[in-house]
Formats: C-alpha cells, structure tokens, sequence
C-alpha cells in the first residue's frame, strides 16, 4: 500500500511571505544565482528553441539569456506565486505547456517541494532527448549557524528542540536525486559564501524581509518569543561572531545539471571492456611499488 507523501513544507504560508516582501527588498542571494546562471549558459555549445526557467516568483526571472552559440527566449513560470494572469504550477504533479523543451531551468523551486525526486522526474519526462536541466537550490549548509543558534536557544528557553530553519539538499545527495529521477551525465557542484552583518537579529530581519520565515509544516504552533530570539541571537553571536563583533552567515548554492537520455550520449565503458591494463599504464615497476 502507499502511504501518503511526508508534508514538510507549508507552501501556502511560503507564498504568502513572498507576496508580502517590499518592493524595494535587496534580494542578494538570487541576483548572484542569476550572474551564476548566465555565466553557466555561456559556456553551452547549443542553441534553445524551446527554453522554459520557473521559480517561486515568475517576475523576478530574466526573459532572455544567452548560451555559446547566441541569445534565446525564455518562457518563464511561478511555482509559488501568480504570474500576470496565471496562476502557479503546482510541482508536486507538475504539467508543463510543452513535452518538448531542450531547456528547463529551475530556480529555488527544489528546496521548498515535498518530493524532490517526483518533481525531477517530471521535469525529465518534459525535456526532448538530449534536452538539458539546470537547477539552482539553497544547499545543506546554508544558515548553519541561525540552525544551531535556535537549537541552543530552544532547550535553555523552553527545555526542548523544534525545527525553525529548513533543511536543504545536500550537496553529496544531489547527484544520486538526478540519477534517480533518469537524468543522463548527472553533474552537481556547490557555490558557498561567507556573508556578514551587524549582528544576529540583523540577519534575522533579513530574512524576513525576504520571505524566508519558518516554511515548514511541522514549526511550533506559537510565535517565537522574545525570550526565545534574545537567546538565539546570543547564543548566534557567541559561536560565530568575528573580532570586529560582526557575524557570519553561510550561504550554499548547489547547482544540478542533467541531460535527458539520448542514443547519441557518451557512455560509460561496460565493466571489462578495458583494452588496455593499469601495468601496462603505469609501468611494471611502479604498478609493482
């Protein structure tokens, strides 16, 4: 029998602190991952006719990029929010305009979905063969430090540990998430950043102005308190505060890539087939040593 899919994430509420960023909010993290995305396509050597790129906020994706070969379109789509008239995919049992598109690029849609390993698979079913993915998600050890602080803080203030930072993917997971879903060539790579502030609560007011408030299902049915933040933010800066009482916050990106089988495709060499032998490479006496 299956058994219902684990509800980690509240994307109702996930949507509701984005709609109520402010306009002018400095959204850092996503205009490095956008410099990160376009540096990546340059180095593609293929056009895209049918390219499609979807984040929680449609707006704030670019319409255009450019690979090797010259500049391309893309369609763009929300996973979270509405986008003009349309309302968001739902990729939990995502369904695209199109079964054949040679570009799908997925931003910060990855970490806030319930079934990673569904989503991808969808996604691969929407490519033509050789079609490429690429996704860019918050990794593992993103906000390691705000984690902890509130685990330290919880069990001094209320004796207990509730969850009040997401996980995100591992970097040693993402490969075997794109195997597993049937990506050919499955490549991940993370990008990891040191960002400081003024002190802990700046970081935490940050956040919030970005929408990053507590997104999971299973999160304390009360409002922190302040009690609670003071510990926090005092246990934060007692374990990750520079000598100029500034502090540090990590931020990961891990980035996916996969192509959508192909006959054409490299393969792996079946077990064997080799022609020639490690001696023979390396010489008698070194294989020997």
């Amino acid at each position: 029998m299956s058994s219902a899919l684990p509800q980690i994430f509240d994307r109702p509420l996930i949507a509701r602190h984005l709609a109520r960023r402010p306009a002018d909010v400095d959204d850092f993290v996503t205009a490095s991952v956008l410099v990160d995305l376009e540096d990546r396509l340059a180095t593609v050597s293929r056009g895209f006719e049918q390219a499609l790129i979807m984040g929680p906020d449609a707006s704030r994706l670019p319409e255009t990029a450019t690979s090797a070969i010259g500049p391309f379109t893309f369609t763009r789509a929300s996973t979270l929010l509405p986008f003009g008239d349309t309302p968001p995919l739902d990729p939990e049992a995502l369904a695209l305009p199109r079964d054949d598109y040679d570009l799908i690029v997925s931003l910060f849609d990855l970490q806030v979905v319930n079934d990673v390993p569904g989503m991808l698979a969808r996604i691969r079913a929407h490519l033509r063969p050789d079609g490429l993915f690429l996704a860019a998600a918050l990794g593992g050890d993103s906000l390691t430090e705000l984690r902890q602080a509130f685990l330290a803080a919880d069990a001094m203030v209320s004796g207990g540990a509730y969850a009040r930072v997401a996980p995100f993917i591992p970097l040693a997971d993402a490969g075997g998430l794109l195997q597993r879903a049937g990506f050919a060539l499955p490549v991940a790579d993370a990008e990891t950043t040191t960002v400081r502030y003024g002190s802990a609560l700046a970081l935490m007011r940050e956040l919030k102005a970005l929408g990053a408030s507590n997104p999971l299902a299973d999160r304390p049915n009360r409002l922190a308190t302040r009690s609670l933040i003071t510990a926090a933010a005092a246990a934060y800066e007692s374990e990750a505060a520079d000598a100029d009482s500034r502090v540090r916050a990590t931020m990961q990106i891990v980035w996916l890539a996969g192509w959508a089988p192909h006959d054409n495709q490299q393969k792996p060499l079946r077990r064997g087939s080799a022609t020639v032998s490690l001696k023979d490479v390396l010489g008698a006496s070194d294989a020997a040593d």
